[in-house]
């Protein structure tokens, strides 16, 4: 058949509007909004490496690598390396748009999702910021239940009118908070794949943060308001997790992620000093925790150290919780044993059922110091991880004498 002018310019018209839409290279702006209107932002940067697509969610000073990331027409499917979640997305003429699907118990939490390509984590008035919140302040949380109020402490760095920081609380801290201090405003937000957080605030002088709201995930919020105390603290982070009276040893066996039953009383950790950490897959502070703990034993194995991972999951199911538990195990390199208790995070029970010689399980993670002897000489509740700055150092040079201590003891 003849190919006359107007078919060939038909065929090219098409060609061009057909061409195929890629996932671009740079820094993003994204957000997740709520049932309630509110959007909460965060930052990631798409990069090429070895043949493949990558990205990092940056965080003040993190950047979490995203190496499972599938993009097949006009559609990009982005598999989180923590937490169980993932986005699911169309490429558009200005990003992106599509879910941000987390999985819980028994359901899919499903946030609208959207991104384009823009550096700023914040829309702002770019009004000039007449106050400074650097410092250490006494915070209160306060919920929606009655007595539902927390004590936190925040620490935050501002330069010019850009902000990193993070809040302390009795079970750990909220991990890496960007954002920003516009005119009056403070806004802080964090994404790492399973939590998103946003924070903002009135800045009414140097001393005073008020009207504060915090509002995490789909629908939680919560109301804040702080005070600059270059002395606030928390309490003892080993005094909040206790042995039952007479109890000074632990006794248990689960199995395995890779498939083996392992107890306290195996040979492999007589006359060796033990870290038992109690975590789960779910928790921000226990992936901060792990990334620690298991350079840690990886540095140090040889000395006579031995460390186990008990993990209280969302669901029952073993197969499910070894895939989840799995993630930190490749990522951080996890050398030491991870085991599934069986006993979801909201069983009531879990301390009865998992660790009865404890009073109670109250903060993931914890971790329980155990000696040569088998005997249990401290627990440490929560994790202040690398976001906190000094506050993790602390807990690094307290944990390298209490380490250190027990093993130069026969």
């Amino acid at each position: 058949m003849k190919m006359t002018s107007y078919s060939l310019l038909v065929m090219l018209l098409f060609s061009c509007t057909a061409k195929k839409k890629e996932l671009a290279n740079g820094m993003w702006r994204a957000e997740l909004t709520r049932a309630d209107g509110q959007r909460i932002p965060f930052n990631f940067e798409t990069k090429d490496s070895a043949g493949k697509k990558i990205a990092y969610v940056h965080n003040a000073d993190e950047h979490l690598l995203v190496d499972s990331i599938q993009v097949k027409d006009d559609s990009v499917f982005i598999q989180m390396p923590f937490f169980d979640s993932r986005f699911r997305a169309k490429l558009t003429a200005n990003g992106m748009e599509g879910e941000w699907i987390k999985r819980l118990e028994n359901k899919d939490q499903v946030l609208p999702f959207k991104a384009m390509l823009n550096p700023d984590r914040f829309d702002v008035s770019g009004k000039k910021s007449t106050h400074t919140i650097t410092g250490r302040w006494s915070v209160i949380f306060v919920g929606t239940k009655d007595n539902d109020t927390t004590l936190s402490v925040g620490e935050f760095i501002q330069t010019g009118s850009t902000v990193k920081g993070t809040f302390l609380n009795p079970t750990g801290d909220y991990r890496y908070l960007q954002g920003v201090v516009d005119g009056d405003t403070l806004k802080l937000s964090c994404f790492d794949g399973g939590h998103a957080y946003l924070f903002a605030a009135l800045v009414k002088d140097d001393q005073t943060i008020t009207g504060g709201y915090y509002y995490a995930g789909a629908s939680s919020v919560e109301r804040w308001t702080a005070q600059k105390n270059e002395q606030a603290a928390l309490a003892d982070e080993y005094a909040a997790t206790r042995l039952k009276p007479g109890q000074s040893r632990l006794n248990f066996k689960f199995k395995s992620i890779d498939g083996d039953s392992v107890s306290i009383n195996d040979e492999r950790f007589k006359n060796k000093v033990v870290l038992l950490q109690i975590m789960g897959s779910w928790c921000p502070n226990c992936m901060d925790e792990t990334q620690f703990l298991s350079a840690y034993y990886n540095q140090h194995h040889q000395e006579g150290i031995e460390a186990i991972a008990l993990a209280y999951e969302r669901s029952t199911d073993y197969e499910r919780s070894k895939q989840t538990i799995g993630f930190f195990q490749k990522r951080f390199d996890v050398r030491y044993p991870m085991l599934v208790t069986g006993v979801t995070i909201t069983d009531s029970l879990r301390t009865e059922k998992t660790l009865p010689q404890l009073e109670k399980i109250i903060a993931f993670p914890t971790l329980l110091f155990i000696d040569k002897k088998g005997q249990v000489r401290k627990i440490h509740s929560g994790f202040t991880g690398p976001g906190t700055g000094e506050h993790y150092q602390h807990f690094k040079d307290d944990f390298d004498k209490i380490v250190g201590a027990m093993l130069k003891e026969k």
